[in-house]
């Protein structure tokens, strides 16, 4: 298992471009943008869907998106997982053969930048999800949030890019980035899965909206706990709440709402040493 915290790379040429423009008084300018490319993710012999991605950790993401889809079960044995750099393609491969064929035919495009897709499904997966009663400190909330502002990332240095952040009471331990969010938690999920993290005491921190599919991954995922800077959408909430999840957004400075699962939270936190957060400070992951 790598050693935590697994952090973004900002300084991989792969993941920007510099791109020359011209700025507000017509002046040149130089910036780095973030790269697409398409990954296309094969189970076995068959083509499940192409994903667009800033292209790194390929086999994390096919893992993720597989687990995260039901299309590889708790007691599937995975015999490879290889990725070809020539053509974009990562194929994953286990022991019991599969076919999702009608699966495949019901799609869903979802509300996350770079379009998401989910399956057929997905929603009745969680029917059988029992979410641990953990608890959850305030301390730990604020002391991540001012770690997770300050670690290095392609947002800082190129933007239009969202962040996952799998946490540990008040411990960063896998951070992920991608154009769109249900990338980032997909990476996740293949880097718990491909390393046997376990779920039930972790937190789940995204930049991103708290949308139904956010919630539907991470409740998919065993992890308890998901926060956001960003807001929630109704029928996110309304899933959190039918699954226990604790769903916290609007995290900015001192303030935060939660909207589900407030029984897991102990406010422990001593407000006075939380700098509250102004409008000129720095508002990292709003995905812009």
């Amino acid at each position: 298992m790598p050693d935590f915290p697994l952090l973004p790379d900002p300084l991989l040429p792969r993941l920007t471009r510099a791109v020359q423009g011209h700025d507000q008084t017509g002046a040149p300018v130089d910036i780095s943008v973030v790269e697409e490319r398409p990954l296309t993710i094969f189970l076995n012999n068959q083509e499940i869907v192409t994903a667009m991605t800033i292209g790194d950790y390929p086999e994390y993401l096919a893992l993720g998106f597989l687990r995260n889809q039901g299309m590889l079960r708790d007691d599937d044995r995975i015999t490879g997982v290889d990725y070809d750099d020539d053509i974009d393609t990562v194929v994953v491969r286990t022991e019991r053969q599969t076919s999702y064929e009608d699966k495949l035919k019901k799609k869903t495009r979802t509300s996350g930048c770079a379009v998401g897709t989910v399956f057929g499904d997905m929603m009745e997966g969680l029917e059988g999800v029992t979410l641990p009663a953990t608890e959850l400190r305030t301390s730990w909330l604020y002391a991540l949030a001012r770690q997770i502002n300050t670690l290095p990332s392609l947002y800082l240095t190129a933007g239009a890019i969202h962040g996952t952040v799998l946490c540990e009471r008040d411990r960063v331990l896998v951070y992920m980035e991608d154009v769109g969010r249900h990338n980032a938690v997909d990476k996740i999920a293949g880097y718990m899965l491909r390393h046997q993290v376990p779920a039930g005491d972790k937190i789940l921190y995204t930049t991103g909206r708290l949308t139904s599919e956010m919630v539907i991954k991470t409740a998919m995922m065993g992890i308890p706990v998901l926060a956001s800077r960003s807001g929630f959408t109704a029928w996110g909430v309304e899933i959190a709440r039918q699954t226990g999840l604790t769903l916290i957004g609007r995290m900015r400075g001192q303030r935060f709402v939660c909207l589900s699962g407030e029984d897991r939270l102990i406010r422990d936190a001593d407000m006075d040493s939380v700098p509250d957060e102004d409008g000129r400070s720095r508002r990292k992951g709003a995905g812009a």
